[in-house]
Protein backbone atom coordinates (compact mmCIF):
# COMPACT_ATOMS: atom_id res chain seq x y z
CA UNK A 1 0.00 0.00 0.00
CA UNK A 2 2.85 2.38 0.77
CA UNK A 3 4.34 1.75 -2.66
CA UNK A 4 1.09 2.85 -4.30
CA UNK A 5 0.89 5.95 -2.12
CA UNK A 6 4.50 6.80 -2.96
CA UNK A 7 3.76 6.37 -6.66
CA UNK A 8 0.79 8.70 -6.46
CA UNK A 9 2.72 11.53 -4.81
CA UNK A 10 3.45 13.02 -8.22
CA UNK A 11 -0.16 12.85 -9.38
CA UNK A 12 -0.88 16.53 -8.71
CA UNK A 13 2.23 17.64 -10.58
CA UNK A 14 1.29 15.33 -13.46
CA UNK A 15 -2.21 16.79 -13.58
CA UNK A 16 -0.90 20.36 -13.59
CA UNK A 17 1.70 19.73 -16.30
CA UNK A 18 -0.77 17.73 -18.38
CA UNK A 19 -3.41 20.45 -18.08
CA UNK A 20 -0.91 23.13 -19.06
CA UNK A 21 0.22 20.91 -21.96
CA UNK A 22 -3.35 20.71 -23.26
CA UNK A 23 -3.71 24.50 -22.95
CA UNK A 24 -0.45 25.00 -24.83
CA UNK A 25 -1.57 22.54 -27.50
CA UNK A 26 -4.86 24.41 -27.94
CA UNK A 27 -2.95 27.70 -28.05
CA UNK A 28 -0.69 26.25 -30.74
CA UNK A 29 -3.69 25.12 -32.78
CA UNK A 30 -5.20 28.59 -32.53
CA UNK A 31 -1.98 30.47 -33.38
CA UNK A 32 -0.99 28.09 -36.17
CA UNK A 33 -4.35 28.39 -37.90
CA UNK A 34 -4.11 32.18 -37.58
CA UNK A 35 -0.73 32.37 -39.31
CA UNK A 36 -1.56 30.01 -42.16
CA UNK A 37 -3.46 31.67 -45.00
CA UNK A 38 -5.61 28.59 -45.57
CA UNK A 39 -8.32 27.46 -43.17
CA UNK A 40 -7.19 23.98 -42.08
CA UNK A 41 -10.38 23.16 -40.21
CA UNK A 42 -12.62 24.10 -43.11
CA UNK A 43 -10.44 22.19 -45.56
CA UNK A 44 -10.35 19.10 -43.37
CA UNK A 45 -13.88 19.08 -41.96
CA UNK A 46 -15.88 20.33 -44.93
CA UNK A 47 -13.76 19.35 -47.92
CA UNK A 48 -12.02 16.22 -46.54
CA UNK A 49 -8.71 17.72 -47.75
CA UNK A 50 -6.01 15.12 -47.06
CA UNK A 51 -3.13 17.50 -47.77
CA UNK A 52 -4.41 19.98 -45.18
CA UNK A 53 -4.93 17.21 -42.63
CA UNK A 54 -1.40 15.86 -43.17
CA UNK A 55 0.22 19.28 -42.95
CA UNK A 56 -1.71 20.33 -39.87
CA UNK A 57 -1.26 17.06 -37.99
CA UNK A 58 2.47 17.14 -38.79
CA UNK A 59 2.63 20.57 -37.18
CA UNK A 60 0.71 19.33 -34.15
CA UNK A 61 2.98 16.28 -33.79
CA UNK A 62 6.10 18.42 -34.22
CA UNK A 63 4.88 20.82 -31.56
CA UNK A 64 3.93 17.96 -29.24
CA UNK A 65 7.38 16.40 -29.55
CA UNK A 66 9.02 19.66 -28.50
CA UNK A 67 6.44 20.21 -25.79
CA UNK A 68 7.12 16.74 -24.38
CA UNK A 69 10.82 17.54 -24.21
CA UNK A 70 10.08 20.84 -22.51
CA UNK A 71 7.97 19.04 -19.90
CA UNK A 72 10.69 16.44 -19.32
CA UNK A 73 13.49 18.96 -18.98
CA UNK A 74 11.88 21.95 -17.33
CA UNK A 75 12.90 23.01 -13.86
CA UNK A 76 9.54 24.57 -13.00
CA UNK A 77 6.09 25.15 -14.43
CA UNK A 78 7.12 28.65 -15.60
CA UNK A 79 10.20 27.18 -17.28
CA UNK A 80 7.95 24.64 -19.01
CA UNK A 81 5.57 27.32 -20.29
CA UNK A 82 8.45 29.47 -21.57
CA UNK A 83 9.96 26.56 -23.50
CA UNK A 84 6.50 25.56 -24.71
CA UNK A 85 6.17 29.03 -26.21
CA UNK A 86 9.63 28.65 -27.76
CA UNK A 87 8.37 25.44 -29.37
CA UNK A 88 5.32 27.28 -30.68
CA UNK A 89 7.54 29.91 -32.31
CA UNK A 90 9.79 27.22 -33.80
CA UNK A 91 6.82 25.47 -35.40
CA UNK A 92 5.51 28.69 -36.91
CA UNK A 93 9.00 29.33 -38.29
CA UNK A 94 8.90 25.82 -39.81
CA UNK A 95 5.75 26.77 -41.71
CA UNK A 96 7.39 30.02 -42.87
CA UNK A 97 10.44 28.09 -44.10
CA UNK A 98 8.27 25.78 -46.19
CA UNK A 99 6.06 28.59 -47.44
CA UNK A 100 8.72 31.13 -48.35
CA UNK A 101 11.79 28.98 -49.14
CA UNK A 102 11.02 25.34 -49.99
CA UNK A 103 7.57 25.60 -51.57
CA UNK A 104 6.35 29.13 -52.26
CA UNK A 105 3.05 27.76 -53.65
CA UNK A 106 2.38 25.53 -50.62
CA UNK A 107 -0.84 27.34 -49.68
CA UNK A 108 -2.40 26.88 -53.10
CA UNK A 109 -1.16 23.30 -53.29
CA UNK A 110 -2.74 22.52 -49.89
CA UNK A 111 -5.98 24.18 -51.01
CA UNK A 112 -5.85 22.03 -54.16
CA UNK A 113 -5.44 18.92 -51.97
CA UNK A 114 -2.02 18.01 -53.35
CA UNK A 115 -1.02 15.28 -50.91
CA UNK A 116 2.69 15.64 -51.70
CA UNK A 117 2.56 19.24 -50.43
CA UNK A 118 0.90 18.10 -47.21
CA UNK A 119 3.58 15.46 -46.74
CA UNK A 120 6.40 18.00 -47.23
CA UNK A 121 4.78 20.34 -44.72
CA UNK A 122 4.14 17.54 -42.22
CA UNK A 123 7.65 16.15 -42.59
CA UNK A 124 9.28 19.53 -42.13
CA UNK A 125 7.12 20.26 -39.10
CA UNK A 126 7.96 16.93 -37.48
CA UNK A 127 11.68 17.34 -38.27
CA UNK A 128 11.70 20.82 -36.71
CA UNK A 129 9.82 19.45 -33.70
CA UNK A 130 12.40 16.68 -33.25
CA UNK A 131 15.29 19.13 -33.51
CA UNK A 132 13.55 21.53 -31.18
CA UNK A 133 12.98 18.72 -28.68
CA UNK A 134 16.60 17.59 -28.84
CA UNK A 135 17.85 21.13 -28.31
CA UNK A 136 15.73 21.42 -25.15
CA UNK A 137 17.72 18.74 -23.34
CA UNK A 138 19.77 21.33 -21.50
Amino acid sequence: MEAIQASLLGLLDFAIYFGVSILLLLTFKFVYTLITPHDEWKLVKEEQNTAAALGFMGAVIGFSLALASAASNSESLIDFVVWGLVALVAQTIAFAIVRFIFMPKIVQRINDNEVSAGIVLAGTSIAVGLLNAACMTY
